[in-house]
């Protein structure tokens, strides 16, 4: 099972250069659990950026640059598949 509906989509998140940024997302209930990625601007996110931090539905940029904005969707994925959340913005100034 895995559900339409996000408890919580990630909303746009405007920071200063430098600054940390932090976009939350809690997936839709689902049977097993779903676990959840991040995507920036179509293209999946790798954790083997130092810079991220992917814990639960939270993404975690340490030091915003302006190349860390952009448009990112929080996607719940398990065995049933897989759901995208609304596209949230980061602006970084």
């Amino acid at each position: 099972v895995l559900r339409d509906d996000f408890r919580q989509p990630p909303g746009d998140v405007v920071v200063a250069a430098g600054d940390p940024a932090v976009l939350e997302c809690v997936p839709p209930r689902g049977h097993p659990e779903p676990s959840v990625s991040w995507m920036k601007d179509g293209a999946r996110l790798s954790d083997k950026d130092e810079r991220l931090t992917m814990r639960g539905g939270k993404l975690m940029v340490a030091s915003a640059r302006k190349s860390d904005a952009g448009v990112y969707v929080c996607v719940a994925t398990n065995v049933v598949g897989e759901r995208a959340s609304e596209p949230a913005e980061l602006v970084v100034f």
